[in-house]
């Protein structure tokens, strides 16, 4: 059965699949998942030891396929956290990683016996499933928001997603909301994702509550049990990602925008107010459609499969695939 690999590299943890031909999902559905794997990174033992990793579980991944499809996969889809360079198949940096200009395509391509590879940004990836398979699926522009450990952000055009002329498109989490505010490791003052994101809610509840322990969970559910302190700390987050989501959107007129990640799990606690606080903030802009990510921590590595399959379909014989951009 003709199957891809596909990889989601996280900060600790990979995510990978077996994903049948797009051709088999029914209309509009999820490519056939075939088969489900994890893995740690092995990131306390250094950066090499991660490319190592991701290098074996692919291999690993490949010996599966040929085992139980009768075939060795078609092409490899991975899916890595910091900057990328997906034209040359470049890791260019992750802190979480250590890394710096790993050129994982052209790895992998190797211990893979020139199996093509395409390389995509998490966040990007994860954005290209929501928009095509997931909640923004049938929208010919949409915007991809994760609230996580901090925000970034995914801009969808007729089914592809944008990676911008230097591979920093969509970085929303780092739009000034609050100048002069927070400091950021950005290098800035006031940036969204130190007053929206998860992480950001978690400390400022940690905070408010007394309890070191508490997270972003903990304050939603506070939040649902009326508590004034968590409904402030709440309020104050809900307020920076509406302000955040209102300069995007000016800036990109998308029809549907897609929150996703750790905070959205809260579901219509958070919501109701951000609806109601982005079409406050509106004047002559259309307000899009805003709904919650449908496919949760799944999209990256689903993501992954449809860019290794997108990179088939542009492949010819005299075209080597390993050398397309995805």
């Amino acid at each position: 059965m003709r199957h891809v690999i596909a990889l989601d590299v996280g900060g600790t943890g990979m995510k990978a699949a077996l994903v049948g031909a797009v051709d088999a999902a029914p209309s509009g559905g999820t490519p056939p998942v075939l088969h489900r794997a994890r893995r740690a990174t092995g990131r306390e033992h250094g950066p090499d030891a991660v490319v190592e990793s991701i290098l074996a579980f692919a291999a690993d991944l490949r010996a599966h396929g040929e085992r139980h499809f009768g075939e060795s996969a078609a092409a490899v889809g991975v899916a890595v956290p910091g900057i990328v360079d997906a034209d040359r198949g470049i890791a260019a940096y992750s802190a979480n990683l250590g890394w710096r200009d790993v050129p994982l395509r052209a790895l992998l391509s190797e211990r893979l016996d020139g199996i093509p590879v395409a390389l995509g940004h998490d966040v990007r990836t994860g954005g290209l499933a929501e928009g095509r398979i997931g909640a923004g699926q049938g929208a010919d522009r949409f915007l991809f928001v994760p609230l996580g450990t901090g925000i970034a952000g995914a801009i969808g055009i007729d089914g592809r997603v944008e990676a911008g002329a230097h591979g920093f498109a969509g970085e929303i989490g780092h739009i000034v909301v609050r100048p002069g505010g927070t400091p950021c490791p950005c290098g800035q003052r006031g940036c969204l994702e130190r007053f929206a994101s998860a992480a950001a809610v978690s400390e400022a509840w940690a905070e408010a509550s007394g309890d070191p322990e508490a997270d972003a969970a903990d304050c939603a559910k506070a939040v649902e049990a009326g508590d004034p302190r968590a409904l402030a700390v709440w309020q104050e987050a809900v307020d920076a990602l509406a302000d955040g989501l209102v300069t995007a959107l000016t800036l990109l007129d998308p029809r549907t925008l897609i929150i996703g990640g750790g905070l959205a799990e809260a579901g219509e606690t958070l919501f109701t107010p951000l609806r109601a606080a982005v079409e406050r903030r509106v004047t002559f802009q259309k307000l899009p459609t805003i709904v919650p990510a449908a496919l949760g921590d799944t999209a990256g590595c689903l993501g992954a499969g449809l860019l290794a399959w997108d990179l088939l379909s542009t492949t010819s014989p005299s075209n080597p695939a390993s050398e397309v951009t995805p």
